[in-house]
């Protein structure tokens, strides 16, 4: 196990309840890793009945065979036209590189991202942000670029959205051999998205309440599974 994300708090309360979020160090997961092992190795012991194992988007991506190293990547001139106009983050760079604009060209395709942009430049002028991704959709937004806080050799490297993240997380709960639920998540220091998971609508929209403050970090932390558990239920109970 390791501690959490510079700043932020093992423990957070939603709705009167306290839960505690424990994060788990692994390897750095490589592209001929998989899950099963990995869930195996520094999952599966730890999880407890009742508790909610989440897993970052990012190695389920690795593992699916879904990173770019940056030189393999030759991005057309649309993508370098369409990444200058990108708004950057102080979390990441998103689409705004050509490399990482040219492989959401790939996963999205073209007339939509073109129509996201168009729609986007619109209605930056009249002072509302955010619709591009709202149109580009998750594909988009779970693209990753690198960084310079990124484990090596990540910090080279371009990762796409996983593939069926609703079936791995079935199929991550089928590992674990107790009762206790999955999510695949996308979280990050601005918000979070639950790309998939064993969990109902308002299941998910507690735990990205619970994740908020992305408790787990983006880098050199090397926590890409963490386990939600429960401390004390609400008063009445």
């Amino acid at each position: 196990m390791a501690e959490a994300n510079e700043g932020k708090h093992l423990e957070v309360e939603v709705d009167g309840v306290r839960y505690a979020r424990i994060p788990l160090r692994t390897k750095v997961v490589m592209p001929d890793d998989e899950i099963d092992a990995i869930i195996a190795e520094y999952a599966k012991d730890a999880v407890e009945p009742g508790d909610l194992l989440f897993v970052t988007e990012k190695i389920v991506a690795i593992t699916q065979g879904r990173s770019y190293m940056m030189d393999e990547i030759r991005p057309r001139k649309l993508a370098t036209f369409l990444s200058k106009y990108v708004t950057k983050t102080a979390y990441g760079i998103g689409l705004g590189i050509p490399e990482t604009m040219e492989m959401a060209l790939r996963e999205v395709g073209t007339p939509r991202i073109l129509f996201a942009a168009a729609v986007s430049a619109v209605t930056k002028l009249l002072g509302r942000r955010g619709d591009f991704y709202r149109i580009a959709g998750d594909k988009a937004r779970a693209i990753d670029g690198p960084t310079p806080g990124t484990i090596p050799p990540y910090n080279r490297a371009v990762v796409l959205g996983p593939e069926r993240p609703r079936e791995v997380a079935e199929h991550v709960r089928s590992l674990l051999g107790v009762d206790a639920d999955v999510a695949v998540v996308d979280i990050n220091d601005i918000g979070g998205n639950i790309l998939g998971s064993t969990l109902d609508k308002a299941g998910e929209k507690r735990l990205v309440r619970i994740l908020g403050d992305n408790p787990l970090g983006q880098g050199h932390q090397s926590t890409p599974l963490g386990i939600i558990r429960k401390v004390t239920a609400p008063a009445g109970r």
